[in-house]
């Protein structure tokens, strides 16, 4: 079967090609539009799937929904009535977008793409369920998703088999571990659906002074589920606020954006991530019980990016093997979507159907010459020994290198295809790239790119971590040889890389050990703060002409900036 998945009018839009159970393409929204979380209907990123397949919309056997549009309606409904008459500035919006969006999600797919045939809806969380265990060789494994909220769920518990996946228990709105990480970003001076990875970075600069404070706003049950205190939020009837006035008396005035941070504001953001470390492993010990001692783990939905509670989780629950899908977010629904759709109707389980991230678009050698030659860009063809060589020499030397290669990473992680390149070894290279490339606070760490069988030397990890999914800590020694991705509590987010994965890219960093000693190069998004990852040579061309990357490799070809 070819099935589509599609996720959309929330954040994060994407689309996903299933066809006979093997995952053919995937992308968000935003990488086409270059509107940052585009929550629009994908139809870009629906056309890029359909192309890249050599289909039209008229060769789907099925489109399937990320989640069930009356079954949100309702909760909106719900809710507002609760809440009322505070809510009804909010359900007048929702109902909008019930209306004109949601609810006509078939009428959307036949005037936007011309697909005019059968249309299924997945629960919410059972997509972000399916989207983490069915890219595992797991036969049998307990499946946790947390993130704000989907139509009621926030927090469900599954257990699955083969082609199975069964809910065992759900946490509802408006009691929300997602919702709550989200009032302390926006509290903080961040941007709620965008900036919480801000303040687990912010977190390692703080202490969780106000960690017993934050307990009054959520009450741990015996079974590891938890409860609100609501007096605390706004969020159920003012989106545009997520904390109420009486947490503002708790906690003081909030920060205005890009202003001041302080070391109170650093201590709240460790306070809210310590609090979210022990919800999540709570509700790891529990599940395990209820699942029976399943050895096998996955997580998915957005909290499942907090890389440094995945790490805490993989270490104090009782687990053995874990995944995490790496677009854990809303955009990685259209992805569960479609395999949850696949395998339901009975398509067979490939033995690995997820081999990477690497599943968006790419670019002919001639398109990237024809690029280059409109541009009048200087530039030297080389062939792929020399190009990685060359590669890692810049590096080597202290230049900051825009990598541009193959097809482009899905998810909101850049994995060596889309990336900018430097050395990790130069202690000034990280405010260096946060002032002169990105543009960004000089808080925020970057990431370790490591040789795959390197890895155990530098970090304290026995695991593969490809997608940036974990934050285990430095070795003792070693963050005096990495010091631009050691973190300021000696953790880092660490990025294993395969050589059966992404060889191009495993031959830059080993050329690189060569050069510099070290297995292990800063890896970090090619985009500018505010920008979504380049998608095209164009964008990258660009990019690397606005900001200061010293030289962009695209493919087989070095550009330099001519004097």
């Amino acid at each position: 079967m070819k099935i589509l998945g599609v996720s959309c009018y929330y954040h994060d839009a994407a689309a996903a090609l299933v066809i006979d159970g093997q995952i053919i393409a995937a992308a968000e929204e935003e990488r086409f539009t270059r509107k940052k979380h585009d929550n629009r209907f994908p139809a870009e990123a629906i056309r890029f799937c359909l192309q890249y397949a050599g289909l039209q919309a008229s060769d789907l056997d099925l489109a399937c929904f990320y989640e069930k549009p009356l079954l949100k309606l309702e909760r909106t409904l719900s809710i507002g009535r609760r809440y009322a008459p505070a809510s009804h500035d909010m359900v007048r919006r929702q109902l909008s977008h019930a209306v004109h969006e949601r609810l006509f999600f078939a009428r959307v797919l036949a005037e936007q793409i011309g697909y005019a045939g059968p249309v299924q809806y997945a629960e919410h969380h059972l997509s972000h369920a399916a989207s983490s265990y069915f890219i595992s060789d797991f036969d049998r494994a307990a499946i946790l998703t947390v993130d704000g909220v989907g139509e009621w769920a926030t927090t469900v518990q599954y257990l699955a088999e083969g082609n199975r996946i069964l809910k065992r228990r759900e946490i509802r709105y408006p009691h929300s571990i997602g919702l709550l990480y989200s009032a302390i970003t926006a509290f903080l001076g961040f941007k709620v659906n965008n900036d919480e990875y801000k303040v687990m970075g912010l977190a390692s600069y703080g202490k969780p002074e106000r960690l017993d404070e934050l307990r009054d706003l959520i009450r741990f049950l015996p079974d590891g589920s938890f409860r609100l205190n609501l007096d605390y939020f706004d969020f159920m009837h003012n989106p545009r606020r997520m904390y109420s006035d009486r947490f503002i008396r708790r906690f003081g005035p909030p920060r205005t954006p890009e202003s001041e941070i302080t070391q109170a504001h650093m201590d709240l953001a460790a306070s809210v991530q310590k609090l979210t470390e022990e919800a999540m492993i709570a509700l790891g010990n529990d599940l395990h019980r209820t699942c029976g001692g399943v050895e096998n783990v996955c997580l998915a939905g957005g909290v499942a990016l907090n890389c440094v509670a995945n790490e805490k989780f993989m270490r104090q629950t009782p687990f053995k093997r874990i995944s995490i899908q790496p677009a854990a977010g809303d955009g990685g629904g259209a992805l569960g979507a479609a395999l949850y759709a696949a395998y339901a109707h009975g398509e067979p389980r490939p033995p690995r159907p997820f081999h990477s991230t690497l599943l968006g678009p790419e670019f002919s050698r001639q398109a990237i010459r024809d690029l280059l030659i409109k541009e009048r860009a200087a530039f030297t063809e080389m062939d792929e020994d020399a190009i990685c060589h060359k590669a890692a020499q810049l590096i080597a030397e202290n230049q900051i290198l825009g990598w541009f290669q193959g097809r482009m990473e899905y998810g909101p992680r850049a994995l060596g295809n889309r990336s900018i390149l430097a050395n990790a070894c130069n202690p000034a290279m990280k405010d260096v790239l946060n002032a002169r490339v990105k543009f960004r606070e000089d808080f925020r760490p970057f990431a370790p790119a490591v040789l795959e069988e390197r890895a155990k030397d530098y970090f304290d990890i026995d695991f593969p971590s490809p997608y940036m999914l974990f934050a285990p800590q430095v070795k003792p020694g070693m963050g005096a040889r990495i010091p631009s991705v050691t973190h300021f509590d000696n953790t880092a987010r660490v990025q294993t890389v395969s050589r059966a994965e992404n060889p191009r890219f495993h031959k830059v960093i080993s050329a690189f050990e060569t050069l510099a000693g070290v297995p292990v190069v800063i890896n970090t998004s090619f985009n500018i703060r505010g920008e979504p990852i380049v998608c095209t040579p164009k964008e990258a061309y660009d990019c690397f002409m606005k900001t200061d990357i010293d030289f962009l490799i695209m493919g087989d070809f070095l550009v330099e900036k001519e004097l």
